[in-house]
C-alpha cells in the first residue's frame, strides 16, 4: 500500500495536477472506470473525479454484491500562492487514490473484490483558506451541497467519509480515527466490524472520533462543526462513517509539510480492508434491527439535516 500512496503524493504535489492527471494515473494502474466533471465558481476551479472498479459480483456486472463508496473529502490540495505544496487538508484525497491504484492494480492481477467500489473527491491545488478555531482552516472553491452532489450517488449503500482531521484537541493520536455510523440523523454505534478491521489493519487499539449532532447539521447554519467529515450524511440515504487521519498536535489543515505518509497508507489500507469484507456481507455499518427500533421509537430524525434556509 505503501507504493500506492508514495506514488499518490508525487501525483498530487504539484501545481499542475488535475482531474486529467488522476485519470490517467489510475486508468494506467488497471481496470477503472473515471469520470472528470470541472466545477468554477467565484472561488476558484475544482474537478471531481470519480472512479469505479467493478467487483465480480458487483451491481454494475448486473451481480447483487453492495457497493461501497468511498470519498476523499478536503478542501484543496494546496493553497497556492499563498502557501508552496501539498496541504495537509489534501490527505483525504491522497487515500483516495491511492485506494483506487491499489484496487485496479489487484484488479489487473486478478484480485477483483466482490462488490462494487466507488471512489470520489476533488482535485484542487490552488484552494482559498478561512479562519477556524483551534487552527485555520482550508476553503474550497465550491460549498458542501455541490460537493455532495458529486460525491455521494445513489449506487452507494455505505460510504467511508475520509478527511484530515488534525485541526482539534480531541484526538491526539499519529493515524487514523473512526466516527460512529451516522444514519437518517442518528449518530449510532461504532461498528463493530469496522472495530476488528481496524485493529487488525494497524496493530493497536482501535481509536474513535467523538461526532455530535451539530456535525451532522448542514455548513452554514450559525454552529460549530468539528469538519466536514460526516457532510456526505446530508446528502445520504446510506450509511456513513467518517475515517479522521489524526496527529498529535493540532495541525492547520493549510500547512505544507504536514502529510505523514505512513498514516496515510493505514488509512487506505484500512479502507480497502473495508472493501473486501463489506462486497461479501461481511461488514455491517448499522446494525438494522436497532435503526428500525429507534425510528419505530422516535421516528427520523433527517430533519437536521436541513440548512438554515430550509
Amino acid at each position: 500500500m505503501l507504493k500506492q500512496v508514495l506514488d499518490t503524493l508525487e501525483i498530487l504535489d504539484t501545481p499542475h495536477v488535475s482531474g486529467a492527471v488522476v485519470k490517467a494515473a489510475v486508468e494506467s494502474s488497471g481496470p477503472a472506470a473515471v469520470t472528470v466533471e470541472t466545477v468554477t465558481s467565484d472561488k476558484g476551479t475544482t474537478d471531481f473525479v470519480r472512479i469505479l472498479v467493478q467487483g465480480k459480483s458487483g451491481k454494475s456486472r448486473g451481480g447483487s454484491a453492495p457497493t461501497l463508496g468511498v470519498i476523499g473529502r478536503l478542501g484543496g490540495l494546496g493553497a497556492r500562492p499563498t502557501r508552496v505544496g501539498f496541504t495537509s487538508d489534501g490527505d483525504g484525497a491522497a487515500v483516495a487514490v491511492s485506494t483506487a491504484l491499489k484496487l485496479s492494480a489487484m484488479a489487473s492481477a486478478g484480485d477483483v473484490l466482490d462488490g462494487d467500489v466507488i471512489i470520489a473527491t476533488h482535485i484542487c491545488p490552488d484552494a482559498p483558506t478561512r479562519p477556524h478555531k483551534p487552527v485555520e482552516f482550508m476553503d474550497s472553491p465550491v460549498d458542501i451541497n455541490v460537493m455532495n452532489q458529486h460525491e455521494v450517488t445513489d449506487e452507494m449503500d455505505a460510504i467511508l467519509s475520509i478527511d484530515t482531521t488534525k485541526g482539534n484537541r480531541l484526538v491526539n493520536v499519529s493515524g487514523f480515527a473512526i466516527t460512529p455510523a451516522i444514519l437518517d440523523g442518528y449518530v449510532l454505534r461504532v461498528p463493530d466490524d469496522l472495530v476488528d478491521i481496524m485493529e487488525v489493519s494497524t496493530g493497536k487499539p482501535c481509536v474513535t472520533f467523538p461526532i455530535t449532532n451539530q456535525d451532522i447539521t448542514p455548513y452554514g447554519n450559525g454552529v460549530y462543526h468539528v469538519n466536514s467529515i460526516v457532510q456526505p450524511a446530508t446528502a445520504a440515504k446510506v450509511p456513513v462513517v467518517g475515517v479522521a487521519i489524526t496527529t498529535e498536535s493540532a495541525v492547520p489543515g493549510s500547512a505544507t509539510g504536514a502529510s505523514h505518509e505512513i498514516d496515510v497508507a493505514e488509512a487506505s489500507r484500512f479502507t480497502i480492508e473495508v472493501a473486501k469484507a463489506f462486497g461479501k456481507h461481511d461488514a455491517r455499518f448499522v446494525d438494522q434491527d436497532e435503526v428500525d427500533t429507534l425510528r419505530n421509537l422516535y421516528g427520523s430524525l433527517a430533519h437536521l439535516y436541513q440548512s438554515a434556509e430550509q
